[in-house]
């Protein structure tokens, strides 16, 4: 059996206190969420989905907020920040009622939770079940610090406005594809035709020069 292979770093804690940015990319990459307009978002129904999910990470994780992130065509990024709350209580929904100390979740559980909400609320919308909806994987970066943040912070900004160029727009794939297939020439369409003239000599650039006899050269 094929084993996937992990692309977490290996022996990171991910429930410790930290900042991350993760990229989710919808099923075969389709333009599912949404399309972008003159530099702008717009989200359909499905998108909105996915935007109620991430504004509401808090309420279900309370030691993890939701920062930074954008809702592309067919991809997803955002900061998550975790914190350590472990040992405190989590305000009670009922004034008296007593609840459990938080449990530290990690960075995988929380876009676990995710990514089954909205796939299930998304197939709810077009009556339809077991249908994936997200890559099975995902794709994150461990913010090291206040420069790294505010630099992926304006990556998140200027998404949107770059789309064109963005290796996820299929249309740019498509269009690079073309230009590859245009500009390629296999080898069995390739003549080249090469004379043997060794032992004559060129013809002389200035009148009575002598050149030496030629060496062929593959």
């Amino acid at each position: 059996m094929h084993q996937r292979r992990s692309i977490r770093l290996e022996g990171y804690n991910y429930a410790q206190e930290g900042a991350y940015f993760v990229t989710i990319c919808t099923q075969n990459r389709a333009d599912v969420l949404g399309r972008i307009v003159d530099g702008a978002v717009q989200l359909n129904d499905s998108g909105d989905v996915v935007n109620k999910y991430w504004l509401e990470i808090s309420d279900h994780f309370p030691n993890a907020e939701a920062d930074g992130f954008v809702i592309m065509p067919n991809h997803f990024h955002g900061i998550l920040i975790i914190q350590d709350r472990r040992g405190e209580a989590h305000d009670p929904a009922q004034k008296g009622a007593v609840t459990a100390p938080l449990r530290q979740c990690t960075l995988g559980q929380i876009i676990a939770y995710f990514k089954y909400q909205t796939t299930k609320a998304i197939n709810q919308i077009h009556n339809a079940t077991g249908v994936p909806f997200w890559q099975r994987n995902y794709y994150e970066h461990v913010i090291r610090n206040e420069t790294d943040l505010n630099e992926i912070r304006q990556y998140i900004l200027d998404n949107p406005v770059k789309w064109d160029l963005d290796e996820e727009n299929p249309n740019r794939r498509k269009m690079h594809n073309k230009r590859n297939a245009n500009h390629a020439k296999p080898f069995s369409h390739c003549v080249v035709a090469i004379h043997d003239r060794r032992g004559e000599v060129s013809s002389p650039t200035t009148k009575g020069a002598v050149t030496a006899p030629l060496r062929r050269r593959i």
